[in-house]
């Protein structure tokens, strides 16, 4: 059996098996055949029972990114969906609802300077332990845009060639929050801190659950190869940010109101189009704590 532990804490246990499931709780219909999923026939603010809870979490590893509709969650009902997964994650510079530290701020309109997730990124990479996955839940949309990409890692690596994954075999690469937090959030009020987190992972990528290789880097947040020159680092993480980001390894949510998308962080990028400005685009997100990469 493969746990999560580190990743999702001693609640969260799921037997992964690549046959194809039946699903007797909740509908799949998946978006593209190498990622996304939207989910049915759940409310997310009930309790859920074990099966239930079981089928979600087979949909989640098999599709990498799920989404749910009408879901009405209060804050305590979106962070106790995610606490069923694991402790959560507490981000290291954006902000959250007040007396709520694990409840980050999505808000995009009129006055922002910037959107969250504008370019593409995996979540808080430069963690030493990068978040297992986040649950955005959308309460406001503009009339038109706000879409959110997601695109699958697993596809990235699978369609590398073999002398690429030769080479990356065994590389590690450095993931830095300095120059991407330092005064992002200034105009919010948001005082940067001393210091934000600085990692080094494996640019390859084995999945816990799934034991399948991801590319892990990203243009958000990894700034060099280890162990090679910096022109042959600037050139290969060059070439690997254009190939993880083909169309073919995507798939695109288009909100409405009280939508959720949850997205597997080990695996999975995204990005989030802001071409909706002067309109309001608002929610919250819960992230699951992570462990290290391997």
């Amino acid at each position: 059996m493969n746990a999560l532990r580190g990743e999702g804490g001693p609640r969260y246990r799921h037997r992964w098996d690549a046959a194809a499931p039946v699903y007797r709780r909740i509908t799949v219909d998946p978006l593209t055949p190498a990622i996304g999923a939207e989910i049915g026939g759940v409310d997310l603010a009930a309790p859920l029972d074990d099966a239930t809870f079981a089928e979600i979490a087979d949909a989640f590893a098999r599709h990498l990114v799920i989404f749910f509709r009408d879901q009405a969650l209060t804050p305590a009902q979106h962070l106790a969906f995610g606490r069923r997964f694991g402790p959560l994650h507490l981000h290291p510079a954006a902000p959250h609802v007040a007396g709520l530290p694990e409840l980050m701020i999505i808000r995009a309109d009129a006055e922002s300077l910037r959107a969250n997730g504008e370019g593409w990124h995996s979540d808080v990479s430069c963690d030493a332990a990068p978040p297992m996955g986040s649950i955005l839940h959308i309460r406001d949309c503009p009339p038109q845009g706000g879409d959110t990409l997601f695109a699958s890692m697993y596809a990235a690596c699978e369609a590398l060639s073999e002398r690429m994954k030769t080479y990356l075999d065994g590389l590690r690469a450095v993931h830095d929050g300095e120059p991407v937090y330092r005064g992002t959030y200034a105009n919010l009020g948001v005082a940067d801190k001393p210091s934000y987190p600085r990692a080094e992972h494996p640019v390859l990528r084995t999945h816990p659950v799934t034991g399948r290789k991801a590319l892990y880097v990203n243009r958000g947040f990894t700034t060099r190869l280890l162990g090679v020159p910096a022109d042959e680092s600037a050139a290969i993480l060059a070439h690997l940010f254009a190939h993880l980001e083909n169309p073919l390894f995507q798939c695109r949510f288009r909100w409405r109101p009280d939508s959720i998308a949850f997205w597997d962080n080990r695996c999975v990028q995204h990005r989030a189009l802001w071409d909706y400005w002067p309109h309001l685009r608002a929610g919250h997100r819960v992230t699951i704590q992570g462990c290290i990469p391997v």
